[in-house]
């Protein structure tokens, strides 16, 4: 049996996540399609028209700081949701609406108007991930009983969270019957395990670095065009994400700080700031079977899991893991990257995502932890095309992906809608994973010896970096030397 919704429906933005999104929510809940509105700032009527034959309304229009009150109030009720999954609406102001108007909220991550705004002058702590949760924490205070507002809730970050999670809870089960700890120690993590605490079981096992992994492999018969910037995901966002400041959760291991990096001065200090864009920051990471070298570029899961897996004396961290993204995408994608660094970072003029002409490989994401007995341990979704398109017809993989992880939170939020702002470390894995994974591929999760030494190679020896830290978890040995 479907759960059933009979108020009003809000989705912002139809690009490719959205579109994919859509179907997936009519799966899986019972709600009328006279009751949706979809709004987007271009003409989105003609690829609508299979749900707008049927009910749906869709409405060409943007949304501004000046109009957000009035464009929400004029399609949305009290007690109905929004699912935001456009870009650059202001997450504080869109949820403060929703607030005031007992509207439950999703979004896929936590925006601002205009991040390019006065860029080149503002601190790395104005441009933060950091600083908008901050303000959100702030903004949520004093509230009682308000309606749910899940944020950064796609697949990363979203589904990660549960991933990682779920890959503590398998290294434990691991650890005890292989025998790798004394009896006292296994009735321990048998205990923590069960009582879902996350934070000391990732401690007791020794977490100490998680990558979030990803290595697109997906192949298009339509060659990129020059001057053309091809992506599987907004291209906007992922504009705007690698063009910003290195910003990682920082682990408690840790023996030093990469250079000019700077930590911000109130809060939960959890992460790092570096004067560098994450898109030309790489390091070494490892998806099953195979090295990879990603992209660090900055996302919400750094601050979410951090805070999940702090373990704290008093006011003092005693505990907590280097966490950050690790990205390999497309070929299609990072050959657009290197154009747009030609292009000093200024888009291309035509943008293109792509969906039928793919027509051989998979999106494979996980998280990779690191540190514990086995070395590592990658726990997530290698989802390939074909299975996509049975899945979710005219789609691909990354994008079935996040809306997986969307349309999982909005079932959580329906059965939860006095929560205020949860972020994904607040929902229970096992509620979001069973709802995910029919759409998530091979789901896999097994041990690996990998370490960012194994392989590792520097190929002058006037390099410093030839003399590597002997603990193979610290920073500077997973950083890409050329």
């Amino acid at each position: 049996m479907k759960p059933e919704f009979s108020n009003k429906v809000l989705i912002i933005g139809y690009g490719s996540v959205s579109q994919c999104t859509l179907p997936l929510l009519l799966d899986k809940l019972d709600v009328p399609l006279e009751n949706i509105t979809l709004i987007d700032f271009e003409d989105k009527s003609k690829s609508l028209r299979k749900y707008t034959n049927q009910g749906l309304t869709f409405v060409r229009e943007k949304i501004t700081p000046e109009n957000l009150s009035q464009v929400l109030s004029r399609h949305m009720d009290n007690d109905g949701l929004i699912i935001d999954l456009s870009w650059n609406i202001d997450a504080i102001d869109i949820i403060t609406w929703c607030h005031e108007h007992n509207v439950l909220y999703v979004n896929t991550s936590v925006e601002v108007w205009d991040p390019t705004e006065d860029f080149l002058n503002r601190s790395l702590l104005e441009k933060s991930l950091y600083l908008r949760q901050m303000k959100l924490l702030e903004l949520s205070r004093d509230w009682k009983d308000a309606p749910t507002a899940v944020v950064d809730h796609g697949a990363n970050p979203g589904l990660i969270t549960h991933f990682v999670k779920q890959g503590l809870l398998d290294i434990a089960e691991r650890t005890c019957a292989d025998k790798k700890v004394s009896p006292e120690e296994a009735e321990e993590i048998r205990q923590l395990a069960e009582k879902r605490d996350f934070a000391h079981l990732a401690h007791k096992l020794g977490v100490k670095v998680i990558h979030c992994s990803e290595r697109d492999t997906q192949v298009a018969n339509r060659a990129k065009e020059v001057d053309e910037f091809v992506g599987t995901w907004s291209i906007e966002g992922l504009r705007e994400e690698g063009t910003a400041p290195v910003e990682i959760a920082w682990g408690t291991h840790e023996n030093k700080m990469p250079p000019m990096a700077q930590v911000p001065d109130f809060g939960p200090q959890n992460v790092i700031f570096m004067p560098q864009m994450g898109m030309n920051t790489w390091v070494r990471s490892w998806i099953p079977d195979q090295e990879i070298v990603g992209m660090v570029i900055r996302h919400g899961e750094s601050y979410g899991l951090s805070k999940l897996l702090t373990v704290w004396d008093q006011e003092k961290a005693v505990f907590r893991p280097t966490i950050h993204y690790a990205y390999m995408p497309c070929h299609d994608t990072l050959s657009s990257l290197f154009e747009l660094r030609g292009r000093n970072y200024e888009l291309q003029p035509k943008l293109r995502i792509m969906t039928n002409e793919i027509v051989s490989g998979e999106d494979i994401l996980g998280a990779l932890l690191m540190g514990h007995s086995y070395n590592s341990w990658w726990t997530g979704s290698a989802l390939s095309i074909d299975d996509t398109r049975s899945l979710a017809p005219g789609q691909n993989a990354t994008t079935l992906q996040v809306a997986a992880g969307v349309v999982a939170a909005v079932l959580w939020m329906l059965e939860n809608p006095k929560e205020g702002i949860r972020t994904p470390e607040d929902l229970p894995h096992d509620f979001v994973l069973n709802i995910a994974l029919p759409y998530l591929g091979n789901f896999i999760s097994t041990p690996s010896d990998w370490t960012p030494l194994k392989n590792r190679k520097v190929f002058f020896k006037e390099n410093p970096a030839v003399e590597h830290d002997p603990d193979p978890w610290q920073f500077e040995n997973f950083q890409f030397i050329g």
